[in-house]
């Protein structure tokens, strides 16, 4: 066998398979269906902690044991999982301080999922015993390529416990940051209505007040509930490196989940994986500002810049440093899609079936964001409990469902791995999703609506996209996009002037740089440290409800009019121009989008209008667009170019009719222009 043979640099793909829930003998048959439909990996165990450790320190490992042998028999590779998201009864029962508070003060009680507190000390050497032992059992085993941590950080509203454990740890993690209760009262501005602390035991977490809760208390909290969700997995991580040297180990990340730093506890991961729903994603976590119209035009292909963002954002999670990859080192370390949809799904509000080609289009996708691996889950449909509705590969009675067929047309080597060709950065940060959520100020309008808009803005424009930490090197990035950053430091600031004056094009979008680190205003106002550079300062801000509306109207090289909504700010100029002002209403004249050099900030929110002005930006800045229809996209990865139609219904484009919802690959003619693909 060849180096090529043995890791080949194309997409593979896997599935998600539970031998603890069918009958011994179903392994072997599985895994060499698993093998004759193409698969490469299958992910084992993160739920199977009781038939694991059935009673405290007894061992079961005989049905793993024929499960892993079973699927390395039939050359599959093994991604073993710590089964900590299920403690199991006897564990809580005896330490029931384990279990985690919600936002109401309630205990979340046993009988689901992830029913732990991050902090919780008992937890935390449970969790150490457990990953030590199963890694000890599997982790030379040739069979096993990676370890996954856990399961799905923050699910179901998990990443914050306000009570118990945590509460206990937050006054001792405030006073390591502190020191001092008067630094601590200082920063949170506690001597507004008299919220001033005067021993460190009289902190508790942020709820149950009476009216709002304070943001930069909100603004602590989170970050310390985060810093022990990153302490939790770095203790695993540590023990599967010890024990199971030259594997890799990642975890699968959730759809638009906030509830920690994604950067933060990506660290020290060889690569990290998404779970990608998207129908369901549609339904359940779209952001305000996706109406019905598009909830009903998708409903069974999911949105395809919902989807394509979770995959720019978690291809952005890890950048630099020598990882391991899917068979070791030296082998591709992008992404994965851990678990992909294939079928219905079981928990949206609606779950309607997939369109025929779904399948198919979701995984070519994947792979042009970036993904050298997509998992499908699961298997077999359950048979039991909480997701008997929800589809995998086989049907309840074994047989191939819709989606199985799909997969096993597809010719893997038709995707090969290599990088996404990004000239455009745009920038997220977790801390300014949680204050600008904290006082969003507009019903409807919340961080992830604001920062998509953009993106789907860019996509729309046929432009590949890098989702980068705001503190990311944007060196090499022709233009950088900055939607939502309301929390700017001086030296976040340093670094966007260092890129402009670099070269770079910077676009922001409304209330940039509104907050100081800790969740204050800036002393001389919006926009702080980056005033200069912007040659501007904040004049006015409207929240409009939903019956306002405001008009913007621009000139010269940004014609037209355009209509905003949910939020209008107006800017005082201190060096910059006004290419748009308002138009009527209590706004009418202020300058709307202004620009200072290489600095452009967009203070309405308009899709068409940010469109007009990103457009006009990735001109001056040399890079092509590509305007594409509605539910057409374009993406580009390895010389090779991804066609989607997402729609319905067929499309003419550029000459040719793409049928619905598929996808066409061709080569990507060494950057040359498409017909049509244009400077802006």
């Amino acid at each position: 066998m060849t180096q090529a043979d043995a890791h080949p640099f194309h997409l593979l793909l896997g599935t998600c398979d539970y031998p603890e829930h069918v009958p011994q003998d179903r392994p072997p048959v599985y895994a060499r269906m698993q093998r004759d439909l193409g698969l490469s990996f299958v992910r084992l165990a993160e739920f199977a902690w009781s038939r694991l450790e059935p009673l405290p320190g007894t061992f079961e490992w005989g049905w793993l044991d024929d499960a892993v042998e079973a699927y390395h028999a039939e050359g599959l590779r093994v991604v073993l999982c710590t089964p900590t998201p299920t403690p199991p009864a006897w564990l809580i029962r005896a330490h029931p301080e384990i279990l985690a508070f919600d936002d109401q003060g309630r205990v979340r009680e046993f009988g689901s999922r992830r029913h732990y507190d991050f902090a919780s000390p008992v937890f935390r050497e449970h969790s150490r015993r457990i990953t030590r032992a199963i890694a000890e059992r599997y982790g030379q085993h040739p069979a096993v390529a990676g370890w996954q941590t856990d399961n799905e950080f923050g699910c179901h509203a998990t990443s914050r416990s306000y009570g118990g454990a945590s509460a206990a740890r937050f006054p001792e993690w405030l006073r390591a940051k502190y020191g001092t209760l008067d630094a601590l009262n200082a920063a949170w501005g506690n001597v507004f209505w008299s919220m001033e602390y005067t021993d460190w035991e009289q902190v508790r977490p942020p709820i149950l007040t009476v009216t709002e809760v304070n943001p930069s208390h909100v603004l602590d909290y989170n970050r310390f509930a985060s810093d022990m969700i990153r302490e939790f997995q770095a203790e695993q991580v540590e023990l599967l490196r010890e024990l199971s040297p030259g594997r890799f180990v990642t975890h699968n990340f959730m759809i638009f989940e906030s509830g920690f730093d994604h950067y933060d506890v990506a660290r020290g991961l060889d690569f990290v994986t998404w779970d990608n729903y998207p129908t369901g994603m549609l339904e359940l976590f779209a952001p305000p500002g996706i109406g019905e119209d598009l909830r009903t035009r998708y409903a069974r292909t999911g949105h395809p810049d919902l989807v394509g963002f979770n995959h720019d954002l978690y291809r952005g999670l890890l950048s630099g440093g020598e990882r391991l990859g899917r068979d070791g080192a030296g082998t591709p370390n992008g992404p994965w899609v851990m678990e992909q949809q294939c079928g219905q799904v079981n928990w949206a509000p609606y779950n309607p079936m997939p369109a025929s080609g779904a399948v198919a289009l979701w995984t070519a996708q994947a792979w042009a964001h970036g993904a050298d691996v997509v998992s499908y889950f699961r298997w077999r449909a359950a048979t039991m409990a909480q997701e008997v509705m929800h589809s995998g590969l086989l049907r309840h009675d074994e047989t191939p469902d819709r989606g199985f067929a799909e997969v096993a047309a597809l010719d893997q080597t038709a995707f090969p791995v290599g990088p996404v060709p990004a000239r455009v950065a745009l920038l997220h940060d977790y801390e300014s999703l949680w204050i600008y959520d904290q006082q969003p100020h507009a019903q409807g309008l919340n961080y992830w609506t604001q920062t998509v808009t953009y993106y789907m803005a860019l996509r729309r424009l046929g432009i590949d996209v890098d989702v980068i930490h705001a503190d990311a090197d944007l060196s090499g990035y022709a233009v950088v996009v900055a939607p939502a950053i309301t929390l700017v430091s001086a030296g976040r600031a340093a670094r966007w002037t260092e890129a402009v004056n670099a070269g770079a094009q910077l676009v922001c979008g409304p209330r940039t740089a509104f907050r100081t680190p800790g969740g204050e205003t800036w002393p001389d106002g919006q926009f702080g440290p980056l005033s200069e550079l912007v040659g501007a300062r904040l004049l006015q801000y409207d929240s409009l409800r939903p019956t306002l509306r405001q008009t913007v109207s621009g000139a010269d090289d940004l014609s037209g009019t355009f209509g905003a909504s949910t939020w209008a700010e107006s800017y005082r100029l201190n060096g910059a121009q006004a290419l748009a002002h308002y138009q009527g209403g209590p706004l009418d004249g202020q300058a709307a989008v202004i620009r200072r050099g290489n600095v452009t900030v967009i203070g309405a929110h308009s899709d068409t209008l940010i469109g007009a002005v990103l457009e006009g930006v990735l001109g001056a800045a040399g890079v092509p667009v590509l305007p594409v229809p509605e539910g057409v996209r374009v993406s580009r990865r390895a010389g090779q170019l991804l066609v989607q139609n997402w729609n319905p219904e067929a499309v003419d484009w550029n000459g040719t009719t793409l049928p619905p919802v598929s996808f066409v690959v061709r080569p990507d003619d060494a950057g040359q222009p498409l017909e049509g693909e244009q400077d802006a």
